[in-house]
C-alpha cells in the first residue's frame, strides 16, 4: 500500500479519491477546510494550509507520493520533498513554469511552441505603454484560475480594468475553437492522448460551460493539436496529467493558451465517457501501472453546474429530479454546502452516439438545474 497525499480537498481531489478506491493505496489530503468535498472519501484527513511551506512539508515528508489538485501549492515545501525521495506529480520543476503565467509564456516562447504573442507588464502604469498591442487578454501572473485575474482589454478606454500586478498581456486571438487536449505521462515518459473536447465558456464568467467529447476536427489540425500538445509535455519533463488548452483561429492554426499539470475540468466526462478516466490514468501512472485505454466508451459531453446569480448560501438545487430522469445522463455534486455566484457545485455527463442528443440535453441540461440558495 502506497501512502499518497493529495494537496488540496476540492472537488478534484473528491474524484481521484473515488477512482483510489479501485487501487491499494492509502490516501492523504491537506485542506483548511474540514468540510470540504474530499475530507470523508480520504482514509486520512490533515487541516493545514497547501500555501505554508512547513505545512505541507510536514503533510508530505512521510509519504511515497504527492499530487495536487490546485497550482497555488509551495513548491519550495514540495523541491524539499523531492531532494528527500518523495515522488512528486508533477514534478516541482514544471509546476513551478505552469503557475507562473509570465514563466509559462516564457516557456512556450523558449520552446517554438506556438502561442499568442505577449509582453510582460509589472504595473497598470506599465500596462499603458502597450495601447498599440490592443486588443490583448491582460492575465495575472499568479493566482488566477477559473476566469478569475483575466481581463480582456479590448482599447486603451479599458486599460483601468487591468491589473496592478505583474502579469500578462496577450495579443487577442479571433477565435474559432477552444479545445483541450489531455495528455497521460508515465515515469517511463510514455504517453497517452484522450481524443481532445470542444469547449464553450460562459462569456460573463470566462470560465467552463460545456463542452463535447470528441471535438469537432478536420484530421491535418488534430494533427495539429495532438503534436503541439505532445511537445508541451514533453519539454516539461515530468510524469503526470496535463490539460493543454489551445485557440483555433479562422485560418486553422492552433496555438496553446495555457497548460494545466493536473487532473481538469475538461476532462470530466472520462469517468464515464472514457475507459480509463484521467482520474484512474493519474493513480496508475502514481503506482507505476501501465497507461490506461484513453478510447471513449461513447461521445459524451459535460455542463459545468455553477451557483445562480445574486445566491449565496446553503445550497439548494432545483430540477434535479428531472434531470436524473434523462437517459444516459450521471449527476455528480461536489458536497459543497455553501453557494455562491458562479461557484462550481457539480457537473453533468450526457452519453450518446448522437451529437445533436448531446448538444439537446446539454442546452436542457442547463436550463432546468439551477444552484440556489435557501
Amino acid at each position: 500500500m502506497l501512502k499518497v497525499g493529495i494537496l488540496g480537498g476540492g472537488q478534484l481531489g473528491r474524484m481521484l479519491l473515488q477512482a483510489a478506491a479501485n487501487y491499494p493505496v492509502e490516501t492523504y489530503v491537506m485542506e483548511s477546510d474540514e468540510g470540504c468535498p474530499a475530507a470523508h472519501l480520504c482514509h486520512h484527513f490533515v487541516k493545514g494550509d497547501i500555501r505554508e511551506y512547513e505545512d505541507v512539508y510536514q503533510f508530505g515528508k512521510g509519504l511515497d507520493a504527492v499530487t495536487i489538485e490546485i497550482e497555488s501549492v509551495n513548491d519550495d515545501a514540495l523541491a524539499a520533498l523531492e531532494t528527500e525521495g518523495v515522488k512528486v506529480y508533477p514534478r516541482t520543476a514544471a509546476l513551478r513554469i505552469i503557475k507562473s503565467k509570465i514563466r509559462q509564456k516564457q516557456f512556450y516562447a523558449s520552446h517554438d511552441i506556438s502561442s499568442a504573442a505577449f509582453v510582460v507588464t509589472q504595473s497598470l502604469k506599465d500596462l499603458a505603454q502597450h495601447t498599440d498591442f490592443l486588443p490583448a487578454v491582460h492575465k495575472l501572473s499568479a493566482g488566477g484560475y477559473d476566469g478569475r485575474g483575466v481581463q480582456v482589454i479590448a482599447s486603451g478606454e479599458d486599460m483601468g480594468k487591468g491589473f496592478d500586478a505583474p502579469a500578462v498581456l496577450e495579443k487577442k486571438i479571433n477565435i474559432h475553437k477552444e479545445i483541450a487536449q489531455i495528455v497521460a505521462v508515465n515515469n517511463k515518459g510514455q504517453t497517452a492522448l484522450y481524443p481532445p473536447v470542444d469547449m464553450v465558456f460562459n462569456p460573463q464568467l470566462n470560465l467552463l460551460d460545456y463542452q463535447i467529447s470528441p471535438a469537432e476536427l478536420t484530421e491535418t489540425i488534430l494533427w495539429k493539436v495532438e503534436a503541439i500538445a505532445l511537445k508541451v509535455v514533453k519539454e516539461l519533463k515530468s510524469a503526470g496529467i496535463f490539460a493543454v488548452e489551445l485557440f483555433i483561429d479562422k485560418a486553422g492554426d492552433v496555438y496553446v493558451n495555457e497548460t494545466a499539470p493536473r487532473v481538469h475540468n475538461s476532462g470530466h466526462h472520462t469517468i464515464e465517457g472514457n475507459y480509463s478516466s484521467q482520474f484512474d490514468m493519474l493513480w496508475r501512472i502514481i503506482l507505476d501501472y501501465p497507461l490506461g485505454n484513453t478510447a471513449p466508451i461513447l461521445p459524451a459531453a459535460i455542463v459545468n453546474v455553477l451557483g445562480e446569480e445574486n445566491h449565496r448560501g446553503i445550497a439548494k438545487y432545483e430540477g434535479l429530479e428531472d434531470v436524473l430522469q434523462m437517459d444516459n445522463v450521471f449527476v455528480h455534486i461536489y458536497g459543497k454546502k455553501e453557494t455562491k455566484p458562479g461557484r462550481k457545485m457539480g457537473h453533468v455527463t450526457v452519453l450518446s452516439t448522437d451529437r445533436n442528443d448531446l448538444t439537446y440535453k446539454q442546452s436542457r441540461i442547463r436550463q432546468v438545474l439551477k444552484v440556489v440558495s435557501e
